[in-house]
C-alpha cells in the first residue's frame, strides 16, 4: 500500500476526481480527511469509503477554502484528530465560465482565480508549519493540460491554473530544505461525471452526439481512449507517496498522452 500509515487531506471532495482520490488514498492505506462546500457530497465518499471494509479513519470538514480561517479550522482537525498531516492533495477547483477571451466576464475569471490559485494557497501555507514541524510531506497540486495545450473556451481556468503551476515551482524551492515535496498533476480530459455532464450539455445544445464527441477527443489520445478518474487518480497518488521521495517540482501530464512534452 502506497499511503500505509499516512494521513492525507483532500479537497474538493464531489462526484469525480475528488472522491476518487479519496478512495484511491483509502485503498492504499490512508486515514483521509476531506473537504469541499457541501456536506452531501463528503457524505457520499464517506460512504464509497465504508463499503471498501478497510476500516478507514475518515474526518469530514465542510470548508470553503476561499476563507483561510476555515482553512485553518480544517488543519487544526486534521491535527487534533489524526496528529500530523503527509500529504495534502488540492483538488478543489472552480471551472469559471466557457467562452472566447475576448468577450470573457472578468468576474468568473476572479472566481475562478479566487479557489484554483489563492483559495488553493491558502489551504497549502495552513499545512506547510505542521508538514515542518514534523519533518517533512508532500503536496499535490491538480493541475490542467489546459494550460500546457490550449482548448477553445478555456482561457479564464488555464490563466488560473498557470498562476498555479507558478506558484507551485516556487514552493518546491522554497521547501525542499524542509523535506516538504510539491509536485503537481497535469490532468487532461478524464471520463467522470464532469467531463460526461460537459459533453452532454454540448449534445443538448445542438452539437454532436456525446458519443461522437467522445470519438473525436479520443483520436487525439494515443492511449485511444478517454483516461478514468479513478485512473487519473493513481497518478497524483504516487506522487504524494514515498515511490516519489526524490521528486519534487515535477509536472507529471496524466492525459493518455494527449500532451506531448518535447
Amino acid at each position: 500500500m502506497l499511503l500505509q500509515g499516512k494521513v492525507v487531506i483532500v479537497s474538493g471532495i464531489g462526484p469525480g476526481l475528488g472522491q476518487e482520490l479519496a478512495v484511491e488514498a483509502a485503498k492504499q492505506g490512508a486515514s483521509v480527511a476531506m473537504c469541499a462546500r457541501t456536506h452531501s457530497k463528503l457524505d457520499d465518499a464517506e460512504a464509497e469509503i465504508a463499503a471498501l471494509g478497510l476500516g478507514t479513519q475518515v474526518l469530514k470538514i465542510a470548508t470553503d477554502i476561499r476563507d483561510r480561517g476555515q482553512c485553518a479550522n480544517l488543519v487544526a482537525q486534521t491535527i487534533s484528530h489524526f496528529g500530523r498531516i503527509d500529504v495534502l492533495f488540492n483538488s478543489a477547483y472552480n471551472p469559471g465560465e466557457f467562452g472566447p477571451i475576448e468577450s470573457a466576464n472578468l468576474d468568473s475569471w476572479r472566481a475562478a482565480m479566487d479557489v484554483n490559485l489563492f483559495g488553493t494557497m491558502a489551504l497549502t501555507l495552513e499545512t506547510i508549519p505542521q508538514m515542518k514541524k514534523q519533518g517533512g510531506g508532500a503536496i499535490v497540486m491538480i493541475n490542467t493540460m489546459v494550460t500546457r495545450k490550449p482548448l477553445h473556451t478555456q482561457g479564464g481556468y488555464g490563466a488560473s491554473k498557470a498562476a498555479l503551476a507558478s506558484a507551485t515551482s516556487h514552493l518546491a524551492l522554497e521547501l525542499g530544505a524542509y523535506n516538504i515535496r510539491v509536485n503537481s498533476a497535469y490532468m487532461g480530459w478524464m471520463w467522470g461525471p464532469a467531463v460526461e455532464g460537459y459533453l452532454q450539455m454540448n449534445a443538448d445544445a445542438g452539437g454532436p452526439t456525446v458519443e461522437q464527441q467522445v470519438a473525436a477527443v479520443s483520436k487525439n489520445i494515443p492511449l485511444g481512449h478517454i483516461p478514468d478518474d479513478a485512473d487519473c487518480a493513481k497518478a497524483a497518488i504516487f506522487l504524494g507517496s514515498d515511490y516519489a521521495c526524490a521528486v519534487t517540482g515535477a509536472a507529471l501530464d496524466v492525459n493518455g498522452g494527449e500532451y506531448l512534452p518535447h
